[in-house]
């Protein structure tokens, strides 16, 4: 479903495939340890653990399991985080949004909204999806806020669902858009989008 590089553009923001050349503009945005709190892959805060989880994710990629981007600010012109589609279901027409992070100055603004408009409308008008997930970690009521705000729908809890390194065993809330949800919550999310942020 996602078998050649893209690169998905707004007016905003820009979403990049993911490469080794990367690294050292992502290492400043991902040394917040608050950033990882809540992610499977641990603190990202030295070039070899970042250097590690990028080669990581080409691997996926290469296997067609996941699709990794960086996103760009347009205003700054600096990468600011990463995102990615993850789950890809080909057979099933299903794709999942997920392992987004931004760094600490770039929270809080239009950023997210932009790269989750733009992987939602490629996975749906391009890809031509049937459905599209996020989901989170219980504990993280940021997230849950934010996906909250694109208009997903909460499907619900899958209890106890994966054990962290520490022994943790995390619960994960799901969302879901699917195609017939789309066109309305694309007019929601293009009124979003367009309004001035605050």
């Amino acid at each position: 479903m996602v078998a050649h590089p893209t690169v998905l553009e707004n007016d905003s923001v820009c979403l990049q495939p993911l490469s080794i050349e990367d690294i050292p503009a992502l290492l400043p945005q991902a040394a917040e340890s608050e950033i990882w709190r809540y992610m499977r892959v641990g603190i990202l805060d030295t070039h070899e653990r970042m250097q590690a989880w990028v080669e990581a994710a080409l691997r996926k990629r290469d296997a067609g399991t996941e699709y990794p981007f960086v996103i760009i600010d347009k205003a700054t012109r600096q990468v600011v985080g990463g995102t990615r589609y993850l789950s890809i279901d080909t057979p099933n027409g299903g794709i999942e949004i997920g392992g987004s992070w931004l760094g600490s100055a770039f929270r809080r603004t239009a950023i997210n909204t932009n790269a989750k408009y733009l992987l939602l409308c490629h996975a749906f008008e391009q890809l031509e999806c049937i459905r599209v997930q996020l989901r989170t970690d219980s504990r993280n009521l940021r997230s849950q806020r934010a996906i909250e705000r694109l208009g997903a729908v909460r499907e619900g809890i899958l209890r106890k669902d994966f054990v962290y390194p520490d022994g943790y065993q995390r619960s994960t809330v799901f969302y879901s858009f699917v195609d017939d949800d789309w066109p309305s919550a694309k007019q929601a999310l293009r009124l979003l989008i367009d309004r001035p942020h605050t």
